[in-house]
């Protein structure tokens, strides 16, 4: 038997790869015998790295600006002409404290920085995994590092970070690199939020990163202002869905740049190789920590559920718990699954020991095909 399999990550406990390593050894307590394929997946969001790595993509590391303006070394990956790279990794939430001050300061100089990298290195092609981000800046500070700038009404320069965007009176993109104008970015968003509003980055993913009520709504100012100076000045509404990810990273670069907000899980299916893998499989396990409603809405999970049934192939969930029906997984082609939390009896000691868990509750769930 040939199985492939193709998990996220499971947060806070596996990455993709280790949960794939994970379930492997659990295929293999079952059917000894079988020929055993993985291939981590994500969404678009941290994990994206990973899993171009996983496929083949080259490594590299570049120190940067972080978030709040200490170095930081950061990967990101190349293969041909082709270069991945994930904000979390310059600009990640991880790099700085949830503070009210952080989260006005924050900025993603840091993937400009990256994106520099890889255009030195020759990509034509970059892939940009947003998620995980510690700034609300509408992706100013990785243009900035490009060469654009943002001035105020006296001409100034406006500080980094997402605070000061309400003070921002024109941009400026005559020095910015011309060879944006011919490479192709590619932003892979796993959420549909627009840029401001009570459904924007600012009221949505601010808090997370430290903003109080008072931090939010300047922050949402800032964007707001920024959009009424780019649409003022080229004619561009950057207020659009999927603009809103990675605390508004899009927006700019649809303006400035040839950019295109994508689907995370199809892009990151494309970067890896998923629909070839699944043609020389003969069952398909997935799976991610979490498997909930919010995962029956595109998913890494999922998606890759939905490939593998759309060519006829059985699909086994395994899981860190799972919190939807069989039903529901049914439509999908889930034909088993089941979840570390249930085979440990306890979600606590599940997280304590994860990769174990994951394997028996993979042999648990290929025992009950």
């Amino acid at each position: 038997m040939r199985i492939l399999i193709a998990p996220d990550k499971f947060k806070g406990t596996l990455t993709a790869l280790e949960a794939a390593a994970a379930m492997a050894e659990g295929v293999l307590r079952v059917y000894p015998e079988a020929v055993v394929t993985t291939l981590p997946m994500a969404d678009g969001g941290e994990g994206t790295l990973e899993a171009a790595l996983a496929s083949g993509f080259e490594e590299k590391l570049n120190a940067v600006v972080g978030p709040i303006l200490k170095p930081v070394g950061a990967a990101w990956a190349i293969k041909g002409p082709m270069a991945v790279i994930e904000t979390a990794q310059a600009s990640g939430y991880l790099l700085s404290e949830p503070t009210r001050e952080n989260a006005l300061r924050a900025h993603s100089y840091g993937c400009g920085q990256l994106i520099a990298a890889a255009l030195d290195a020759g990509a034509t092609e970059i892939v940009i995994g947003l998620g995980g981000s510690a700034m609300t800046d509408a992706g100013t500070g990785a243009l900035r590092a490009l060469g654009l700038k943002l001035l105020d009404t006296q001409g100034n320069l406006v500080p980094l970070g997402g605070g000061s965007l309400v003070d921002v009176s024109a941009v400026d993109a005559s020095g910015l690199d011309p060879r944006l104008s011919t490479a192709r970015i590619r932003l892979a968003v796993d959420v549909d939020n627009k840029l401001y509003g009570p459904d924007g980055a600012a009221h949505v993913f601010a808090p997370q990163k430290g903003a109080d009520p008072e931090a939010v709504e300047l922050l949402d100012a800032g964007l707001r202002n920024l959009a009424s100076v780019v649409r003022s000045s080229t004619g561009n509404d950057i207020d659009v869905p999927g603009a809103g990810a990675a605390g508004g990273f899009p927006s700019l670069f649809l303006a400035y740049t040839r950019a295109d907000i994508e689907g995370g899980f199809a892009l990151v299916a494309e970067l890896t190789g998923l629909h070839a893998a699944l043609q020389d499989a003969d069952l398909v396990i997935t799976g991610e920590g979490s498997l909930d409603v919010q995962s029956l809405s595109g998913k890494a999970p999922i998606g890759v559920a939905d490939a593998a049934n759309a060519l006829g192939l059985p699909v086994v969930v395994v899981a860190g718990r799972i919190e939807v029906t069989p039903a529901q997984l049914a439509e999908h082609g889930v034909v088993a699954a089941a979840s570390a939390a249930e085979v440990a009896r306890s979600g606590d000691e599940a997280q304590r020991h994860a990769a174990r868990y994951v394997a028996l509750a993979a042999a648990e769930a290929l025992n009950g095909i």
